[in-house]
């Protein structure tokens, strides 16, 4: 963004904010009080929430309509954006499938040829892109039977979580079956030909987008029958209740593996011979300690990832007649990295995080190392599966200046070849990413990823996104966006620290950010802020901080506790009501890494001592912020950014707006149509960049 920009012209647009009406709800936690004033925006279905929800749209599209360089961030946006896009090939049955995006397309379509034929024969198989002519029914999961005759696949209707099956014969792609409905966080898993198992919750009473869900159920549905008719495997009683309960059938259909969860960290682990009648179900891990799973098995011989004992993850052996942990045998030990298996082949494909990217090896099923695959490249690689019959793999690379590529790997002599390379109006090589690590506020070292034109002056004037998570063991690994390409080309500077309450350290680092460690998370993303200061990449005027669901908690904490260090703030459908997140939908499954109000008085001031809506004072001067979120988002309800924004537009001291942008018929964030998501940035990059002064955009986009 160079320095054209040396004065700030910019007029200040005053803001007519909507009152906001309060109500008296008042809870009492511990003996303290804790006054709700805008509870009522909790109801999603009311007419008033309703009304609540247009006027405020009305006065921040009527902002951003002020913006003068809006629509051309949008063209270039759209420009930068429309380029062929694929996914790996996978093999199903006689077919070899893949997801091709023209460019724009809503939904990305599924193609497929004969395995023996040339690729550039593809047909279309399926194209969500028909659901709905918006774009707003989106797929979500696919699953084929062993012999690729039958899919099962999974559709998502204006972004929620809410699911429904259907169930298609793919030789002449004809639904066979009446819509399965009312499904929630499941897969899908085939037993042979014959049916395949889900997970779902019972409706809850009230509104389906808000309303606590926390007994998920596995049933299995036999093809040929009705959902009515569907047996439940597993969660129908007290002693079985679970938030999360996920079920999958081994590869040789001869085990049924089912993890029950209370919350996003930790299940227990079940499996079922489906080799004989009446089976039982046979307990591995009874405790929620560890996240363990069997990813392979050669007859009842069981290889299970854990990080039980070993924070980094390690592969464990055992016989399923006697599986308990005393009898399990490393096969791939735990090691200083962070390891995600797969299978591909007959062999395990290790990915090591080492410092936040790629490091991958081959190794058999006896762990002995087979060799360490040669990437394109420092950055994130991905993929490396394949059924236990196949002679070669597709794996994805990336990093924040490479936009994916897909390579074939040869399984047996280890040589890779590019696939797909996509054909995109934009140089990696004008570009630098460099990693560097900077002290927290207890003397952490924390890593993070700074990436920009090459060239860029250190003069405390470049417009900078500062982007974070740090949660649920959630990695942050190089990866190439569209959009924070458009952002960089204007000579904007991208930096992503992995901070802690992420996996990129293991377990402990995880640990490190839940509960009552949550502010060190807090702290982390704080320092990496000082460091870009400090080191002149930009200042507090030209700094913008953005993240989203837990990353959206991130940015509502960090702007109320150092509102004086950022000039803009991009909560996107975060959870910021601290106090109250474990009463809505699934909201109690994460109480591993937040603890909740009811567990204790500590816990209870904690939550409160950081919780965003909670922490808005009045007189103070907050960043300029713009709050995102979905009308139909169930995971994290948009009740979050309506309290928030009311307390902000109430409290906000100054000049500064406080905008909430509503998205309507769009939910947390998976499946939301392409056109969507460039008018969103368009508006984000918009707003940031005129709250940071800036009139007009750099001449180096026009003509592009």
């Amino acid at each position: 963004m160079s320095c054209k920009n040396e004065t700030k012209k910019v007029k200040t647009v005053t803001v007519d904010y909507p009152e906001t009406k309060k109500v008296d709800t008042i809870d009492t936690y511990f003996g303290e009080s804790v006054a709700d004033p805008y509870r009522w925006l909790e109801d999603d279905r009311s007419e008033e929430t309703e009304a609540w929800v247009k006027t405020q749209n009305e006065v921040t599209f009527g902002y951003l309509n002020n913006i003068p360089y809006r629509e051309e961030l949008k063209d270039r946006l759209t420009k930068l954006w429309n380029y062929e896009k694929f996914g790996a090939p996978f093999v199903e049955g006689d077919y070899t499938y893949f997801y091709k995006n023209d460019g724009l397309q809503n939904q990305s379509v599924i193609y497929r040829y004969k395995n023996d034929a040339d690729p550039e024969t593809a047909e279309v198989f399926l194209n969500p892109n028909t659901f709905k002519e918006d774009g707003t029914i989106s797929l979500d999961g696919l699953s084929f039977t062993r012999d690729g005759k039958t899919l099962a696949y999974s559709i998502s209707e204006g972004g929620s979580d809410w699911r429904k099956i259907l169930i298609m014969n793919t030789e002449n792609k004809e639904i066979v079956e009446d819509t399965l409905v009312d499904i929630k966080f499941s897969g899908m898993s085939w037993y042979k030909n014959e049916g395949f198992y889900y997970s779902s919750y019972d409706k809850p009473e009230g509104s389906e987008l808000s309303a606590k869900t926390d007994q998920h159920k596995v049933y299995y549905h036999k093809l040929g029958t009705k959902q009515s008719e569907d047996k439940l495997i597993y969660g129908g009683t007290e002693d079985e209740k679970h938030r999360y309960i996920y079920a999958g059938v081994t590869e040789d259909n001869r085990y049924l593996v089912i993890t029950p969860r209370v919350s996003t960290s930790g299940n227990k682990l079940y499996i079922k011979d489906l080799t004989k009648a009446n089976a039982p179900l046979v307990e591995i891990l009874e405790h929620t300690d560890s996240d363990s799973n069997i990813i392979e098995n050669v007859g009842s011989k069981l290889y299970i990832m854990t990080n039980l004992d070993a924070p980094n993850q390690r592969i464990v052996t055992v016989d399923a007649s006697n599986p308990s942990p005393e009898n399990w045998v490393d096969v791939i030990p735990e090691t200083e990295n962070v390891l995600t298996p797969s299978t591909a082949g007959g062999y395990f494909f290790a990915n090591y995080m080492v410092d936040a990217v790629s490091k991958v090896k081959q190794y058999d099923y006896d762990g002995k190392l087979i060799r360490e695959v040669e990437l394109p490249g420092v950055g994130s690689a991905a993929g490396f599966s394949a059924k236990k019959d196949e002679k070669e793999l597709y794996y994805s690379f990336t990093n924040y200046v490479t936009p994916g590529s897909i390579y074939k790997y040869d399984i047996e002599n280890g040589t890779s070849e590019l696939y797909k390379k996509p054909s995109i109006d934009f140089n990696p090589e004008d570009y630098e990413s460099k990693q560097v690590f900077y002290t927290s506020k207890d003397g952490t070292k924390v890593p993070m990823i700074i990436t920009h034109k090459k060239g860029l002056e250190l003069n405390g004037k470049n417009p900078t996104i500062l982007y974070g998570y740090g949660g649920f063991n959630i990695s942050l690994t190089p990866s190439f966006s569209i959009a924070n390409a458009v952002w960089m080309e204007q000579g904007g500077v991208y930096a992503v620290p992995n901070l802690r309450g992420g996996g990129e350290y293991g377990k402990a680092w995880h640990n490190a950010g839940t509960k009552l460690q949550k502010q060190n998370v807090f702290d982390d993303f704080i320092a990496a802020a000082e460091y870009l200061i400090s080191e002149k990449y930009t200042s507090s005027d030209y700094l913008a901080i953005r993240g989203g669901s837990n990353g959206g908690l991130l940015v509502g904490a960090t702007m109320t506790q150092r509102p004086e260090l950022i000039k803009v703030a991009i909560p996107a459908v975060g959870v910021l009501d601290m106090l109250r997140y474990h009463t809505f939908t699934a909201g109690a499954g994460w109480a591993y890494d937040y603890g909740t109000a009811e567990d204790n008085k500590e816990m209870f001031e904690y939550l409160k001592g950081y919780s965003p809506v909670h922490n808005v004072k009045k007189g103070v001067q907050y960043p300029a912020t713009m709050i995102t979120t979905g009308d139909h988002d169930d995971r994290v309800v948009p009740a979050h950014s309506f309290k928030f924004a009311a307390e902000l537009q109430a409290k906000q001291t100054g000049n500064n707006p406080t905008l909430i942008r509503i998205e309507t018929d769009a939910g947390h964030g998976a499946g939301t149509p392409v056109s969507k998501i460039i008018e969103q940035f368009a508006d984000i990059f918009g707003f940031t960049l005129y709250n940071m002064g800036f009139e007009n955009l750099p001449n180096n986009i026009e003509g592009k």
